[in-house]
This record gives C-alpha cells, sequence and structure tokens, in this order.
C-alpha cells in the first residue's frame, strides 16, 4: 500500500508539473540542471583522488578545471543520450508518426531535457567568466552564450527543438575531448591511451560536428517552408545560430586533425 501511495503521489506530482507554463517548467528544470552540474562537480572532486593518485598535486587552476570537466562530461553524456532517444527512438519527431509540422513538436519531456541543459551552459558560462581565462577564452564564452540562446528561445517559443537536439548531440565528443586533457594533466601524453583517444575524438568530431551539421542544413533547406511558420526570432536564430557554430566547428576540427597528425607522426618516428 505505501508503495502504491508513492506511485500515486509521484504520478501526481508528474501530472502537476506537466500543467506548468513553458516558463515554469524551464525554471524548475534549469534549477535542475544546476543542481546536477554542482552534483556531479563535487563528485568528481571526491572520486578522482581514488583513480589519480596525483590528483593533490595540481595546482588550484587544474583541480578547479578537472572537476568542471567532470560536470560537462556528465551533461555531455546525459543531453547525448537523450537526444538519440527523440531523434531516433521517439515517435516525436517522425515525419509518418504525427501530421502536426516538426517545428512545433515538443513534449514534456522533451522541454525539461533542454532546460536542465539550459541550466548546465548557464552554470559553465558563469564558471568561465567568474575565472576568465582559466577555463576558456572569448570562444568557449561565444559558443555556450549562443548554446543558451537557441535553447531557451526553443523552449519559450515551443518551437524547432529537433533541431536543437541535432546540435546538442554534437556534445558527444565532449567525453573525447576532456579525456584528452585529463592525459595531458597526468603526464600521459605519450601512452596509447592518449593516442586512441585523440583518433576516437577526431572521428566523433568528423561524425557528431562535421557530418551531422551537413545534414543539419540539409533538412533545414528541405523544410525551410515549415520553418517560415515559426516566430520571426526563432526562423532568423536557425539562419545565424548554427551557422556560427559550423564554423566553429570546422575551425576546431583543423585544429584537432593537425594535433592527431602531429600525435601521429612523434610516434612514427619514436617507432
Amino acid at each position: 500500500m505505501l508503495g502504491l501511495d508513492y506511485t500515486s503521489i509521484g504520478l501526481n506530482i508528474m501530472d502537476d508539473y506537466s500543467r506548468l507554463s513553458s516558463e515554469r517548467r524551464w525554471l524548475i528544470s534549469a534549477f535542475g540542471g544546476i543542481i546536477m552540474c554542482k552534483l556531479s562537480y563535487e563528485f568528481t572532486g571526491i572520486v578522482t583522488p581514488f583513480i589519480f593518485k596525483g590528483f593533490s598535486k595540481l595546482n588550484k587552476a587544474q583541480k578547479l578545471e578537472w572537476k568542471n570537466r567532470g560536470f560537462s562530461t556528465f551533461h555531455a553524456l546525459f543531453v547525448a543520450t537523450a537526444s538519440l532517444y527523440f531523434l531516433l527512438i521517439s515517435d516525436l519527431f517522425d515525419e509518418n508518426a504525427h501530421e502536426e509540422l516538426i517545428v512545433f513538436r515538443k513534449s514534456t519531456l522533451s522541454e525539461t531535457i533542454l532546460g536542465m541543459s539550459s541550466g548546465y551552459f548557464l552554470s559553465d558560462l558563469a564558471m568561465i567568466i567568474w575565472t576568465y581565462p582559466t577555463l576558456g577564452g572569448l570562444e568557449y564564452v561565444l559558443h555556450h552564450g549562443l548554446s543558451m540562446f537557441a535553447i531557451m528561445q526553443s523552449i519559450l517559443t515551443g518551437e524547432v527543438e529537433y533541431y536543437i537536439f541535432m546540435v546538442l548531440f554534437t556534445e558527444s565528443t565532449t567525453p573525447f575531448v576532456n579525456l584528452r586533457w585529463y592525459f595531458d594533466v597526468a603526464g600521459l601524453k605519450s601512452s596509447k591511451r592518449y593516442l586512441w583517444n585523440g583518433v576516437a575524438m577526431f572521428l566523433g568530431w568528423l561524425v557528431a560536428r562535421i557530418v551531422l551539421f551537413g545534414f543539419f542544413f540539409y533538412h533545414l533547406y528541405n523544410h525551410i517552408d515549415q520553418v517560415r511558420h515559426a516566430h520571426m526570432i526563432t526562423f532568423y536564430g536557425l539562419q545565424i545560430v548554427p551557422p556560427v557554430l559550423a564554423i566553429m566547428n570546422l575551425l576546431w576540427f583543423f585544429k584537432i586533425a593537425k594535433g592527431m597528425i602531429r600525435t601521429l607522426r612523434k610516434k612514427t618516428h619514436t617507432s
């Protein structure tokens, strides 16, 4: 009976939550995203000394970035998994499953995921600005600012969630980027793990941030008549934000490619 009572209470809470306005759901889910970041940040600081004995010898800035990358990795895995679910498993954006225009499709769950992700970008952006330039330069401020704007605009208008999740899937490359930094700081730059992670990062970036963006623009072009039904800010946002992010991804991709080639040449020369 007690279990049934808890189930009933949980269902009532979910029902009340779904009845809230999009603005209120965003505030609640964004706060949840901030809490998620805080917990994963602290958890990283607690667990790391048991995994990497040299953690205590790192300076203050390195420890800060180590824990910061911990919660960015958690968010990346969380949002990439959610994006895969909505894009490939759920029928929310299946064009054959609903008559509603794809640009207007949304659900309480999808709005919640986007809200939590906006909480992450807000938290990370705040840390970047507060510790500037320790955690990143202007390119990171621009990237996070544009990402947060796009997510909030989608939540508040209830539009183009399909395209937002497509862009959020690019976060799947973040764990490889963070592992690269972890291996470097841990003195494992010459190890095979560093090399293979670099190759995985290159391939992941190629698929998730180059090829996928190509499909993004292809899909957008083929559905431009639907996109024109969205609010003006949404329509022009899609014409500005994704191209800027795509250019940034290309520039970073060239740096990653050059770094991987340089590392492979060193390995070949050493051998």
